[in-house]
């Protein structure tokens, strides 16, 4: 099927198991960079990723719990630029999609990629309502499916597999590997150790990221020692509130991580967090 929205057109391919189903939109932005950047914005408790392609396409990765996170996007954005390619919402939590409801208010976006998975809570309503009224092309996340996100950034989703309506939210967090040259950012939403283990058994050594973004903002029920010597990152982020109270990120993961000589990197410390890379190398743009 055929939308078009804008100026710009981006290929989104979606591949399944069982054939293949492709769609088009356009893009949200003419801007034009020799890096891709990938931001972990500063949202509090919460998760939020930026992702904007060399030629201008952006994926957004939940939203943190509030509207926080409009002014994150907001940073070098002009105020005119009220589109937004692809939103993406791991799983139907407060702390991921509580934002999200002010961005779909705030931006036109062409795409939504979610999990049908249920969740009891006025802001999973409001975010299903929101969903609603955006008219956006609404994906059912499945492993296997690929987004070809503009003419570089690949995005493959790893998790989940099958039907997540019972499933318990955490579990159902869709996982993404966002590939650009020879470089690969690993981002698993809320995944507990047992979706670790179920992807590093599926994938392999495929997994392995030069950025890995830790499980449920570094609690000790992700972040397994086994999933972090497959997935060999240089860098490990948290994203998580300074002096919360969930005490983000846990001394055990923490351990984990010093102890094969990863560097760390806290929203809760150091802000947004953005890294760039130019397909061959990866650093953090301070």
């Amino acid at each position: 099927m055929i939308s078009v929205f804008w100026s710009r057109v981006v290929f989104l391919g979606i591949i399944f198991s069982t054939g293949a189903l492709t769609f088009f939109q356009t893009s949200s932005s003419t801007t034009q960079s020799q890096y891709l950047s990938v931001r972990f914005l500063d949202v509090g408790q919460g998760d939020a990723i930026h992702i904007q392609t060399p030629d201008g396409y952006e994926l957004l990765i939940d939203g943190g719990p509030t509207s926080l996170v409009l002014r994150e996007l907001a940073s070098g954005r002009s105020f005119f630029d009220s589109t937004i390619d692809v939103v993406l919402a791991t799983h139907p939590d407060s702390d991921h999609i509580g934002g999200l409801v002010d961005v779909l208010a705030r931006y036109q976006v062409a795409t939504i990629i979610q999990t049908n998975t249920l969740n009891d809570t006025p802001a999973a309503a409001a975010y299903a309502d929101s969903v609603t009224n955006e008219r956006a092309q609404v994906v059912q996340a499945q492993t296997g499916q690929i987004i070809q996100l503009g003419a570089s950034t690949t995005v493959h989703v790893l998790s989940p597999t099958g039907d997540t309506t019972r499933w318990r939210s955490n579990a159902a967090s869709i996982i993404v590997q966002v590939s650009y040259g020879e470089i690969d950012f690993l981002l698993t939403g809320d995944a507990p150790l047992e979706t670790e283990a179920y992807i590093t058994q599926i994938f392999g050594e495929s997994l392995q990221s030069e950025v890995l973004k830790l499980g449920h903002h570094g609690s000790k029920t992700s972040s397994s020692g086994a999933f972090l010597g497959v997935v060999q990152p240089d860098f490990a982020v948290v994203s998580a509130e300074r002096n919360g109270r969930y005490g983000h990120p846990h001394a055990e993961v923490v351990g984990r991580v010093i102890e094969r000589n990863i560097q760390l990197l806290s929203t809760a410390e150091e802000g947004t967090i953005e890294f760039l890379t130019d397909g061959k190398s990866v650093w953090q743009n301070k």
